[in-house]
């Protein structure tokens, strides 16, 4: 599937920090929302959960950082932007230790440009996977005020035992800060028992942010099945699209989240 047929009705641009350009796309009315995709690129589940966004009466922000616009998932396709991107790409940090990767003051450029266009209280992010810790690291940024982090996956160093967060230290006390000067919140969510996202990266960012962190964690056996991987993506391919569904409940209540902190209608 080609970027025409997953991204129909959207406004392509291309957005320029000063320092890297990358294709965005835009749809809806009322304030912003930066959907930031997961591994391996802006795939069509992605796009649906951002029109859901758009739904609820939002403007949903699509930056592609990665692979190829509206391409459907495969495994050799995965495989592949994976490697890329880990081996070669210097825009992001994957290892511990590195603090989070540069292509976030990018993101953090996006937040400012999506709250002049659209106004409202701020904007809301949530990253994905590879990309799930990059809205913690984007509330450096005013702009950005209801991050979440689905299925949080870096660092990859497994000698941390999962413990490290995806942000310098610098800036987990710059959201601190905010989060109890501006009575704000953080999101997580994952499926228990996945590997990518170790039990204790919940419980560190539960450490530091305490009740500020609101934890969804899932049963996997609420995920829809196939994939070809184990429970690991709550909002796209492990989200099992029934009313009534843990999965369901999850997508309502992020986009709740972002309706309540961006004022929207």
């Amino acid at each position: 599937m080609d970027d025409a047929a997953a991204l129909a009705g959207y406004e392509r641009f291309e957005f320029d920090d000063g320092r890297w350009t990358r294709p965005v796309y835009r749809r809806g009315r009322g304030p912003a929302v930066i959907v930031i995709h997961e591994m391996p690129g802006l795939h069509p589940l992605v796009v649906r959960f951002a029109d859901r966004v758009a739904a609820a009466g939002m403007t949903v922000y699509l930056p592609s950082l990665f692979g190829q616009p509206g391409r459907t998932v495969t495994r050799g396709y995965a495989l592949g932007v994976m490697a890329k991107t880990i081996c070669v790409r210097r825009e992001f940090h994957v290892w511990s230790g590195q603090g989070s990767s540069p292509i976030v003051d990018w993101l953090r450029a996006l937040a400012r440009k999506a709250l002049a266009d659209c106004g409202g209280r701020g904007v809301g992010a949530v990253g994905m996977c590879f990309t799930g810790g990059f809205a913690l690291a984007m509330m450096t940024e005013p702009a950005v005020v209801a991050p979440v982090l689905s299925q949080p996956s870096l660092p990859l160093n497994r000698k941390t035992e999962g413990t490290a967060i995806d942000a310098s230290p610098e800036e987990i006390a710059c959201v601190k800060r905010r989060l109890e000067d501006e009575d704000l919140t953080v999101m997580g969510l994952r499926f228990h028992d996945d590997p990518f996202v170790p039990e204790g990266r919940f419980a560190a960012l539960k450490r530091a942010f305490g009740a500020r962190f609101e934890a969804i964690e899932l049963d996997p056996a609420e995920a829809r099945a196939g994939g070809g991987m184990a429970p690991h993506s709550v909002l796209t391919i492990h989200l099992r699209d029934e009313p009534g569904s843990a999965t369901r409940a999850a997508e309502d209540r992020v986009i709740a989240f972002f309706k309540q902190r961006t004022g929207a209608p």
